[in-house]
Formats: structure tokens, C-alpha cells, sequence
């Protein structure tokens, strides 16, 4: 064998790295192999390297599954295109806020609000709702569609639902030659092949489908986005059930389009409208029960393949941003009732979860009827009416508060309803549209008549004016 700083100096050629600091030990320790008969390092008289064989495993490593993007991953992606747009035209603004004053405003709700909420007029005296009418997420969406049809002049003009529920806005938005998706009549299709290359495409404020943006979003078309803030806000919490491994549960009507929209973002989902079907699920949890009838009952209302053996171990509680707030919090504390009977409290947390996603405005619609209601008799109200469009979620819950406490109480969609022959035309709760005697009494004229008014959260100042005058022409009608 060569001598010790021959075989270092050799070791050093080998790894090529004349430059690298090596510690003594570490040479030596190599030294040492080469001395006690190791030859993987050897070198000819020439300095001739020996090519030996490296041996590896044969065995594939194993590759890491790559997820897909998530639906809210890509749905953020559409936002980044340039032809997305939810932020309006600055170029049309001015003339739009000046015709949506012209067609909502009214100067006989400024009147009341100005004067403690409250009126006295032609034998009439209105107590008004604290809070009622336009929330600031239906005017945002007004104004985004109307900015639209401006900005785009000569564009053929389309949106995919109703803008809101409320009959003068879309009335409006007909008016404006903005064509509206039809409907096949099968379940939530929609006929889309009248869009064409280069159109604008409205989405209303209660959201589109993710299937419907992916769709737009593949088109040659401006999208131009009204989804109100909150009804995103419950696409973030269903996104979280799925990153928890949770079945979405959603207080909600399936085929509100809000929810039609909310559930396309979940991968497992249960829509439950009240709290007979959330005690319906409830029982399953801790009981289970019959698994056919369970899923035939609510057949329209689960995703593809639900399985309640095992997606309702793991739950998250969302909600349709209208709906009736102390019923969500109420199959809230059922669900984790149900957990926690089921698999105790400690495994209970891991299980349940919520988030409360009802919309600011649609709580203080309520809370302000609830204090109408509260203080009917002391008011000595005969009757609140509640306005907005018949198919308003929002509105609809509105009346359900005074009609569950006994206050006679009517919906109407537009003044209309209220008939020069004293009848009034108005939804009941349970959905009928029905027509009866209005006013009883009506023709005492030493009786003054008192009512309470409030309007839905997509319901304009203009339509609670419109039908304030007809009660008081009504009124002035009859006793004179």
C-alpha cells in the first residue's frame, strides 16, 4: 500500500473537490478503509478512475397524491381573469345612482323616519319597523347590474336568475332589454346556448352555481359578479367542513337559489328547511333508523351518494343567509346535542362544527318586527303589513314572527294586492296565495285605524310608500 499522504492526496483527486476543507478525522477515517484493505478507492498508477456499479432499489418510491384544486380555489381563480368584474364602472356611476334614487326612494318613508318611524294620515296612523327595506348587499347588486347594462352599450346583456326577489327590480331589468336565462324545467338546468361570443353575463346576488362559473368562465363572455358578500361568506364556511373532513349541513330550502348555489360548493351536503327535518337527522345520528326512507325523504336534498351510515359523523352547520336566525341557532345546539350523546362530549368538539353565516340585515329585519310584535297591544295594532316579493326568503320569514305570536299580519309583494273593494291579496305562511276581506270596520270614521309596516331586505322604499297610499286613499275612500 502507497504511504498515508499519498493515499489523502488520492482520496481528494477522486472527489474532485481539491477546494472543500476536510477535517483530519474525517480523511483519516477514510484513510483507514483504504489501509485495512478496502479498494472502492484504489487508484492506478495513472490515476485511472475504476467505474464501479451503484447499486439502488429496484422499488418505485412512492408518489404523493396530488390533489385537485378545491372549487373555492378555482372559483378565486375565475375572479383573477380581467374579463371578471365585481367591483362596477366607475365611467356609468353617477347616472345610475341618480336613477336608482328616481325609481326607490320615496319621500314618505324619509317622512317616518325622520318623525320617530312613526305617521298619522287620513284616519291612518303607521308605526314603522326600525329596520326594513334595502340592505346594503341588494343595492350593491342593483347598482352592479345597472352599472353593467350602461358600461356595455350595444352588448346583448344576460343574467342568470332573477336579480333579487323583487318584482320592479327585474320588472326594471326586462325593461332594459337584459335577457333572461331560461330554465329547461329540468331540476336546476338552464338553457345557456343563447350566450354567445363576446355578451355580458350577470350573476345575481344570490350567487351562481360553481357549475355555472366554470361555464362562463370557458366562454368568451364578461362576467359581471352581484353575489352579495354574505352568500360568499357561506361558501368560505362549507369550504372549511370539507378541509375538516365534514358533511356540510345547510338550514336551508333546496331550491332556493342561494342554497342551489351553496351546495354546489360542498362535496357531502343534508339541506334541512326546519327544525322537524333537522330533528329528522338528529335521530339518524343517534339512532340511526331506516336508511331507505331516510334518503327517499330527502331525495333533493343530498349530495350525489350520500351515505348517512357514515357523512353524518362528522357535521358542519351552515345556512341560507335568510333564514330564520333563532331556528338556525336551535338546530345548532341539536346537532351538537345529538354528537355528544352519540359519541360524547369530549369527542363531541372534533365532530360538530358552526359558523353563524345569517346576514346582519336579515337579523335586524327580524329583531325590529319582533319589537313591533312585542308591543302590539300597548300600539294597539290592527294588523302589520310586510311587503317585499312573494318568492323573498327573507320577507317570508318577516311574517312568520307576528303570525306565530297571533298578530294578524299580511305579505304583499306591491301595492296592487290591496283592492279598492277592501280586500287585500297576500301570501299566507304556509305559501297560498289567497284574497279576503281587509279592514274590518273600515267604514267608522271615528275610528282610527293603526298598523305597523315593515318591508323585506330586496324591497325599495318606493313599493312601502306605493302601498301606504293605497290604505290611505282606501281609508279617505270609505269614510267619506
Amino acid at each position: 500500500s502507497p504511504p498515508l499522504h499519498v493515499l489523502i492526496h488520492q482520496i481528494k483527486l477522486f472527489l474532485c473537490l481539491p477546494n472543500m476543507k476536510f477535517s483530519t478525522a474525517s480523511v483519516v477515517a477514510v484513510a483507514a478503509l483504504v489501509t485495512t484493505g478496502s479498494h472502492a478507492f484504489t487508484l492506478s498508477h495513472h490515476t485511472q478512475r475504476v467505474a464501479r456499479p451503484l447499486f439502488m432499489s429496484t422499488a418505485e418510491a412512492p408518489t404523493e397524491e396530488v390533489k385537485p384544486p378545491s372549487k373555492k380555489a378555482q372559483r378565486l381563480q375565475y375572479m383573477k381573469t380581467p374579463n371578471f368584474h365585481r367591483r362596477g364602472f366607475k365611467d356609468v356611476r353617477e347616472n345610475v345612482e341618480k336613477s336608482m334614487g328616481e325609481q326607490f326612494e320615496s319621500a314618505l318613508v324619509d317622512e317616518l323616519k325622520t318623525n320617530d318611524f312613526v305617521i298619522e294620515k287620513d284616519g291612518v296612523k303607521v308605526h314603522l319597523a326600525k329596520d326594513f327595506g334595502f340592505c346594503w348587499g341588494v343595492e350593491r347588486s342593483i347598482a352592479l347590474a345597472y352599472e353593467a347594462v350602461e358600461h356595455f352599450p350595444g352588448k346583448t346583456v344576460h343574467i342568470t336568475n332573477e336579480l333579487i326577489h323583487n318584482p320592479e327590480v327585474n320588472d326594471k331589468l326586462h325593461d332594459m332589454n337584459v335577457q333572461f336565462i331560461e330554465k329547461t324545467g329540468e331540476g336546476d338546468g338552464k338553457d345557456f346556448s343563447k350566450v354567445g361570443d363576446g355578451d355580458v353575463v350577470i350573476l345575481p346576488a344570490f350567487g351562481a352555481s360553481f357549475e355555472e362559473m366554470s361555464l362562463m368562465n370557458s366562454k368568451n363572455v364578461d362576467i359581471v359578479d352581484t353575489t352579495c358578500p354574505w352568500v360568499s361568506k357561506v361558501w368560505n364556511t362549507v369550504d372549511q367542513h370539507q378541509r375538516k373532513g365534514m358533511t356540510s349541513i345547510i338550514h336551508g330550502k333546496y331550491a332556493h337559489e342561494e342554497t342551489v348555489a351553496t351546495v354546489s360548493f360542498c362535496e357531502d351536503y343534508i339541506c334541512v328547511k326546519d327544525m322537524k327535518e333537522a330533528d329528522m337527522v338528529a335521530d339518524y345520528i343517534v339512532n340511526g333508523g331506516d336508511k331507505e326512507k331516510f334518503l327517499k325523504y330527502f331525495e333533493n336534498a343530498i349530495s350525489e351518494g350520500f351515505d348517512p351510515d357514515t357523512m353524518l359523523e362528522k357535521v358542519g352547520l351552515a345556512n341560507q343567509t335568510t333564514m330564520y336566525k333563532k331556528e338556525t341557532r336551535a338546530i345548532g345546539q341539536l346537532m351538537q346535542k345529538s354528537m355528544m350523546k352519540k359519541f360524547g362530549p369530549v369527542e363531541a368538539k372534533d365532530r360538530y362544527w358552526e359558523f353563524d353565516t345569517i346576514c346582519d340585515a336579515t337579523q335586524e329585519r327580524q329583531d325590529a318586527i319582533h319589537d313591533l310584535v312585542e308591543n302590539a297591544s300597548e300600539l294597539d295594532l290592527d294588523f302589520i303589513l310586510v311587503v317585499g316579493g312573494w318568492d323573498s326568503s327573507n320577507t317570508a320569514h318577516l311574517l312568520e314572527i307576528p303570525q306565530k305570536a297571533s298578530v294578524r299580519s299580511f305579505h304583499i309583494n306591491k301595492a296592487d294586492c290591496i283592492g279598492a273593494d277592501n280586500t287585500i291579496t297576500h301570501r299566507t305562511m304556509s305559501g297560498d296565495i289567497v284574497t279576503e276581506k281587509f279592514i274590518e270596520d273600515i267604514e267608522n270614521q271615528d275610528r282610527e285605524l293603526v298598523m305597523g309596516v315593515t318591508s323585506g331586505a330586496s324591497t325599495p322604499d318606493k313599493a312601502v310608500q306605493d302601498s301606504l297610499s293605497s290604505i290611505f286613499l282606501l281609508k279617505k275612500m270609505s269614510s267619506s
